[in-house]
């Protein structure tokens, strides 16, 4: 039986026409306001986006979702392209991984999310001044003892996710991911860059050790 899956793209002003060089479907939210069917306010990064997208579909999801920024190949292994990102995706299908950073590299930082370099990056993000609250939207989602350190396995937030990881998740959960992120819109104080370095623990089905609040 073939495998259903699904491309989620965040763009903001982004050229996302590299997505018609793959087979695979997409489905592009346009946070600059171009594309009225699925535009989103430009809030909370593309944390918000796959919030929003997750929310809106629960519980229905295709067997894989890919999560994608606008423009995911200065991230990838040098020499990326749609099509050879098209191959890897359907490699890891057919292993049946459940969860999968695309990027090409993880980061292992404190709760603080340090090492970072958003102070190299004035321009781009207005909470360069501050760490990422990293154990502290920990401490909001989960249970039990905040980690000291992480290994974020999913970088720049561009990873594969099995819908029963998913749906591992309740939609309530989801719901305060949301508001979270929502109390912050700006990300002037990084929460989207928490939840980047998050998701490999909102998706890897441990439910008893990173139990919801």
């Amino acid at each position: 039986m073939p495998v259903n899956i699904l491309l989620v793209v965040s763009k903001y002003k982004e050229d996302v026409s590299w997505i018609n060089s793959m087979t695979i479907p997409a489905l592009v939210y346009d946070k600059f306001g171009r594309d009225s069917s699925n535009s989103l306010p430009n809030i909370g990064r593309e944390t918000h986006t796959y919030l929003h997208h997750i929310l809106s579909n629960y519980p229905l999801f295709p067997e894989y979702t890919v999560f994608l920024q606008g423009n995911p190949f200065p991230h990838l292994i040098e020499g990326m392209t749609p099509e050879k990102l098209e191959i890897v995706i359907n490699n890891y299908v057919a292993k049946k991984i459940f969860f999968r950073g695309l990027a090409d590299y993880t980061i292992r930082c404190d709760l603080f999310g340090r090492p970072h370099n958003l102070e190299k990056n004035k321009e781009k993000w207005i909470g360069y001044s501050r760490d990422i609250p990293l154990g502290d939207i920990y401490k909001k989602l989960f249970s039990g003892s905040v980690p000291q350190s992480f290994h974020c396995r999913a970088p720049a937030g561009l990873f594969l996710v099995h819908s029963s990881r998913i749906l591992c998740r309740s939609k309530m959960f989801y719901e305060k991911a949301m508001e979270l992120v929502i109390e912050d819109p700006l990300d002037e104080m990084n929460t989207g860059h928490a939840f980047e370095r998050l998701w490999y623990i909102i998706f890897n089905g441990y439910l008893k050790i990173n139990k919801f609040l």
